[in-house]
C-alpha cells in the first residue's frame, strides 16, 4: 500500500554480487586489524590471538544469519534501523539508525588516520629517508587524513556504480597483499615446523583477558552491515544479499586466522636487542609500538620475517584502509539517508542527486563527522566505542529477527532462511551482551561516549522526531477508540469484521463474558486495500463500525464494553498486537469455514492468531442465533488444550439440561485415562458430574470416529493443534480437518499458560 514516506526519487540499482561482496570484504579487512593483532598478542598471548578471531568468527556467522534472513525480506537503504523500525516501531529504530551512523561515520575517520599514518611514513620515512619519530608526523597525520576521507566522500558521491568498483578494486588489492602475507607464514610453517614453537606459551595471561579483547577487535568483523545498507542498489537484493554476508564473513575469518599465523611464525628469534625484555617471539611482537602495547606488531613480525616485507605491509594496510573507508563512509550515509527519508531527520536528508543518483545531503553531513573526527578527536577510544556501539547493533538486529520471524513470517517473502531458527541469534546475543560489558576494561571512555550519543539520540527523537516522522505501511494506527472505565480481572476481547455475524459471536461472547464476569473489548481491523492510500481508510470502515454497534446494542446494557477501530497490514499482526496491548485474557474470532490459500490450515487470520496470540483463543464456526446446545461433543486425546475445551464447552452448553460428552478414540498406540481426566476438570470447574459422560472408543481411524460422533451432537469443541506456521507441512492435523468437513457448530480452542505464552506475549 502507499505510505507517507514515498521518495520522489530513487537510488540507482546497479551492485552485483561482487560488488556487495567485496565492499564487506573491505570493511572488515580494514587497516585496523592489523593494528589490532599485536595489540592482542600484548593481551592474551599468540594462542589467544587466534581464538579471539576464530570465536568472533563464530559469533560473526550467528550475526551475520540474523542480517541475511532479515535483509532478504527487507531489502532497503538503512540496514538494522529498517529492521529495528518493523520489529520494534519508532522510538527504537531512531536509536538503531542513530548509532549506526555514527559507528560507521567514525570506523571511517579511524581508517583515514591509518592510511595518513602508513602513506606518510612510507613516503617521508622509507623513500626520502627522513628523520621523523611519530610525534613529528603527529599534525601532518591530522592534516592528511581528512582530506584522504574528502576524496572517498567524493567517490561515494559520484554513485554506487563507482563507490562500488573502484571499492571492489581497492579491496582485490588488499586480498592479494594479505593474501601473500598468509599464504608465505603458512609455508614457512610447513617448511620450517620450528616456528611453531612461537605459539609457547599459548595464552601466557590465562582465559581471563580474551573476552575483553574479543569485544575490542570485534569491529573488524562488521562488515555485513554495510552489504544490508546496499538494498535499495544491490541487483536482485533477495539473494545477493545474503550469499554477499555469509559469503564475506567465511572469507574473512579465514583471513585473520591465516594472517595471523604468519605474524606470530614470521620472526624466527627474538632479536638481540630486545632479548632482555622479551624472553619469546611472541612477547616481542606484543611489545611494539607506542608505551609497548604491540600497535605495531604486525609490521614489525613482517617486515623482518617475510622478503619485501615492510613493502607489502604497507601496501596491504593502504590498501585495506582505503577499502574500509570507502565502505564506511557508503553505509554511515545510508545510514542517514533512511533516517531522512522516514522524515527522522529533516527531510534534506532524503534528497537524491538527479544527477548522480545518489544522497547526496546525507553523504554530506556524514563527510562533516569523519573530517572533524579524523582531524580533530582522538580516535583510538572513541573506535572503541564504534566497537561497541557495533555490538549493541548487532545485538538489537538478533533480537529483530526473532521478532520479524515470530510475528510476521507469513507475510514477508524471505529469499534467505536461518537453518534452527532462533538457536543462532540467541547464541549471538548471549555472547554480544558478554563481549559489550567487557569492552569497559580496554576503553573505559567508550561507556562515556556511547551512552551520551543514545542519549543525544533519544532527545532528538523525543523533541523533533516522534512527531515527525512518516508512518509507513508497516505500522499499526489506531483509527478511533472509545475506552470503558477501566475494571480489574479477567478480559475478552472480540475480533468483529462485518455486521452479518456480528451477532453471532457476540451472543456466546456474552455467556463467556458472564461465566468470566469479564470485560468486554470490541476490535474491528480496517482492510484497506493496498494501492489504497490511509487518507481514505474511512471509506473503508463502515462495515465494522457497523459490526461494532451491532453488538453494543447487545453487550453493553451488560458488560463494560471498550471499542477500538485499527489498520495493520497484516489483520493478524493487528489483532495480536490488540491483545498484548491491552493484556487481554480471552480473544474471541469467527471463522466462516473455508480457507482461501493452501500455505494456511484455517486462513491467513486464524492460523497466525491462533499460534501468536498470548492469551487463550476460541475460535467460533457456525455458532450464530440464540440456539440451546443441549449435546455437546468434547474430543480428547490428553493434549495441552483439553482443560480449555472442556471449560468452554461447559460455558455454551445449555446450563439447564446440556450433556456434555468428552470423547477419546483409543488407537491402541496409547492409553489416555479420560475417565479421571474429566473427573479433574470436573471439580476444576464445579461441574455437575451428571452433565459430563465420559466416552471411549475403539478405532484406528481417528478422523473417521470423530466426523460419525459429531453427527448426532449440537455442537463439537476441540483443541488446536499447535505448529509454528514456518514450519507447516502439506499433512493436515485431525482437528483441522474436522473443523473443515464438520457441518455441526464448531468451536475451537487453544489456550495460554507457561513460558510460551510469557514469551509471545512480550516478544
Amino acid at each position: 500500500m502507499k505510505s507517507d514516506s514515498a521518495v520522489g526519487s530513487e537510488l540507482s540499482r546497479e551492485l552485483s554480487l561482487f560488488h556487495v561482496t567485496m565492499m564487506g570484504l573491505g570493511m572488515m579487512i580494514g587497516a585496523g586489524v592489523f593494528i589490532g593483532i599485536g595489540s592482542t598478542i600484548h593481551r592474551v598471548g599468540p594462542g589467544g590471538l587466534l581464538l579471539a578471531f576464530a570465536l568472533n568468527g563464530v559469533i560473526a556467522v550467528c550475526t551475520a544469519m540474523s542480517f541475511a534472513e532479515l535483509s532478504s525480506a527487507i531489502p532497503r537503504a538503512g540496514g538494522a534501523y529498517n529492521f529495528a523500525r518493523i520489529a520494534f516501531g519508532r522510538g527504537t529504530s531512531f536509536l538503531a539508525g542513530w548509532m549506526e551512523w555514527f559507528a560507521s561515520s567514525v570506523a571511517g575517520s579511524l581508517y583515514a588516520v591509518v592510511l595518513a599514518s602508513y602513506m606518510l611514513k612510507y613516503v617521508l620515512v622509507v623513500l626520502f629517508g627522513l628523520d621523523l619519530t611519530d610525534a613529528d608526523l603527529r599534525i601532518p597525520i591530522k592534516i592528511a587524513a581528512p582530506l584522504m576521507a574528502l576524496v572517498f566522500v567524493y567517490i561515494n558521491y559520484r554513485g554506487a556504480s563507482e563507490t562500488g568498483k573502484i571499492g571492489a578494486l581497492f579491496t582485490l588489492g588488499q586480498m592479494v597483499f594479505v593474501g601473500g602475507i598468509a599464504v608465505a607464514g603458512i609455508v614457512m610453517a610447513i617448511v620450517q615446523p620450528e616456528r611453531m614453537a612461537n605459539f609457547k606459551p599459548f595464552m601466557p595471561h590465562g582465559w581471563g583477558p580474551l573476552l575483553a579483547t574479543m569485544g575490542f577487535i570485534y569491529v573488524a568483523f562488521e562488515g555485513f552491515e554495510v552489504i544490508a545498507q546496499a538494498g535499495d542498489e544491490t541487483i536482485d537484493p533477495k539473494r545477493n544479499i545474503p550469499k554477499a554476508m555469509l559469503y564475506s564473513v567465511l572469507v574473512v575469518t579465514l583471513v585473520y586466522v591465516s594472517v595471523s599465523v604468519a605474524t606470530v611464525v614470521a620472526v624466527r628469534e627474538v632479536p638481540p636487542e630486545a632479548r632482555a625484555q622479551a624472553s619469546t617471539v611472541a612477547e616481542w611482537i606484543g611489545q611494539q609500538g607506542p608505551e609497548g602495547k604491540g600497535q605495531y606488531g604486525f609490521g614489525e613480525a613482517i617486515s623482518r620475517g617475510i622478503p619485501f616485507g615492510g613493502l607489502i605491509v604497507t601496501l596491504a594496510v593502504i590498501f585495506s584502509a582505503t577499502s574500509a573507508l570507502n565502505a564506511t563512509i557508503f553505509s554511515a550515509t545510508r545510514a542517514s539517508y533512511a533516517l531522512g527519508r522516514d522524515r527522522m531527520l529533516p527531510a534534506a536528508f532524503a534528497s537524491i542527486s538527479k544527477k548522480r543518483k545518489t544522497p547526496h545531503v546525507a553523504l554530506a553531513f556524514t563527510g562533516v563527522i569523519v573530517l572533524v573526527v579524523a582531524g580533530v578527536l582522538p580516535t583510538k577510544d572513541v573506535a572503541s566505542c564504534a566497537s561497541m556501539m557495533f555490538l549493541l547493533l548487532f545485538f538489537l538486529v538478533n533480537l529483530c529477527v526473532i521478532k520479524v520471524r515470530t510475528n510476521m513470517g507469513d507475510e514477508l517473502s524471505y529469499g534467505y532462511l536461518m537453518p534452527l531458527f532462533p538457536l543462532f541469534p540467541i547464541l549471538a546475543i548471549v555472547c554480544q551482551a558478554a563481549l559489550a560489558v567487557s569492552l569497559h576494561k580496554v576503553s573505559p571512555l567508550a561507556w562515556v561516549i556511547g551512552p551520551a550519543w543514545v542519549v543525544s539520540g533519544m532527545a532528538i527523537y523525543l523533541l523533533y522526531s516522534r512527531s515527525r516522522a512518516l508512518r509507513t505501511a508497516d505500522e499499526i494506527l489506531v483509527f478511533e477508540e472509545e475506552r470503558a472505565p477501566v475494571k480489574e480481572g479477567y478480559r475478552i476481547m472480540v475480533a468483529v469484521a462485518n455486521p452479518e455475524n456480528a451477532l453471532e459471536i457476540v451472543a456466546n461472547t456474552y455467556k463467556l463474558a458472564r461465566a468470566k464476569q469479564a470485560g468486554v473489548e470490541l476490535l474491528h481491523m480496517v482492510p484497506v486495500p493496498d494501492h489504497v492510500p490511509l487518507s481514505d481508510a474511512q471509506k473503508y470502515m463502515l462495515a465494522g463500525k457497523e459490526a461494532i454497534v451491532e453488538a453494543m446494542l447487545y453487550l453493553a446494557p451488560r458488560f463494560p464494553i471498550s471499542t477500538t477501530i485499527r489498520y495493520c497490514r497484516s489483520v493478524a499482526r493487528g489483532i495480536i498486537s490488540a491483545v498484548r496491548q491491552k493484556k487481554i485474557d480471552m480473544l474471541i474470532i469467527g471463522w466462516h469455514g473455508r480457507r482461501r490459500a493452501r500455505t494456511f490450515k484455517l486462513g491467513s487470520t486464524v492460523d497466525p492468531v491462533v499460534e501468536r496470540a498470548p492469551c487463550n483463543v476460541v475460535v467460533l464456526k457456525d455458532c450464530g442465533g440464540e440456539g440451546k446446545f443441549q449435546r455437546v461433543l468434547v474430543p480428547l486425546a490428553g493434549g495441552p488444550n483439553g482443560a480449555l475445551a472442556l471449560e468452554i464447552a461447559s460455558i455454551l452448553a445449555d446450563p439447564e439440561s446440556g450433556q456434555i460428552v468428552a470423547l477419546n478414540v483409543d488407537t491402541g498406540a496409547w492409553t489416555f485415562d479420560i475417565e479421571a481426566f474429566v473427573d479433574a476438570q470436573q471439580e476444576r470447574l464445579a461441574l455437575p458430574r451428571s452433565r459430563v459422560r465420559a466416552k471411549t472408543v475403539k478405532s484406528a481411524k481417528v478422523l473417521e470416529t470423530i466426523l460419525k460422533e459429531a453427527e448426532s451432537y449440537d455442537m463439537v469443541v476441540m483443541g488446536y493443534t499447535r505448529q509454528p506456521l514456518i514450519y507447516q507441512v502439506a499433512r493436515e492435523t485431525v482437528p483441522e480437518i474436522v473443523a473443515q468437513r464438520c457441518g455441526k457448530p464448531m468451536v475451537m480452542v487453544n489456550s495460554s499458560g507457561g513460558i510460551q505464552s510469557w514469551i509471545r506475549r512480550w516478544i
